[in-house]
């Protein structure tokens, strides 16, 4: 039986019968492709293909994430949440209601938006909510992205280091899981802050990293003044 379109498989599943479909990310073996990565299936041009998914974000529900509105179908927005996997957002997972023919004016495409993920099926349909009033369209700010495996060393642990950098950037700062990051402030604040993400994410497997960004911080702050 041929693994289905979109399933999550690990080195060694079974894909197709076929061994003409042996495509990227994939070995043949007694006549059977195989998947050689842990990663997503899918069909390509009559092949059968693995992206791998080490350092994609997976969904899961409850997850705080990111996204970015990249098409309206229906009574959905299509939103990009940095994963293979599409997020949907129904017109009744808003804070207010409103009529299908004020979607493009409500969200547009290229919105970014702050939404939790309501539920994942086995199929991997991903549905959204802002049905909450810590969620919402993000109007300002700048929006920056890391890998997802870097997520929780930019939080720390018990939120030591995003407590750490709450305190000492002059910025609102919000972490989703997904990879992205949200931050609002004057122009020389986000400079700031940002270029601390990107050392944070560089750095995330050395000792001492909460520490050594606190003084990086503190000496960023004393040559400004």
């Amino acid at each position: 039986m041929d693994h289905k379109d979109r399933d999550v498989v690990v080195p060694g599943d079974h894909l197709s019968d076929d061994p003409k479909k042996a495509g990227e990310g994939t070995y043949v073996k007694d006549g059977r492709v195989r998947s050689l990565l842990y990663g997503m299936a899918s069909s390509y041009k009559d092949k059968v293909r693995v992206i791998p998914l080490a350092g994609k974000y997976v969904p899961s529900p409850g997850d705080t994430v990111i996204g970015t509105v990249q098409d309206i179908v229906f009574s959905n927005w299509i939103i990009n949440i940095n994963s293979p996997y599409e997020g949907l957002l129904h017109i009744s997972e808003l804070p207010r209601k409103i009529e299908m023919n004020e979607m493009s004016k409500f969200l547009r495409i290229g919105s970014s938006v702050m939404a939790r993920v309501k539920d994942v099926d086995s199929t991997m349909k991903v549905e959204l909510t802002m049905n909450d009033r810590r969620l919402g369209i993000l109007t300002r700010g700048r929006v920056a992205e890391i890998s997802p495996t870097r997520v929780p060393r930019l939080i720390g642990k018990g939120g030591s280091m995003i407590n750490m950098l709450k305190k000492e950037l002059n910025c609102n700062l919000f972490v989703g899981q997904n990879g992205r990051i949200w931050v609002d402030g004057n122009d020389d604040d986000m400079d700031l802050a940002l270029k601390t993400i990107l050392i944070i994410e560089k750095e995330a497997h050395t000792t001492g990293l909460t520490d050594r960004i606190t003084e990086f911080l503190r000496a960023e702050k004393e040559a400004r003044s």
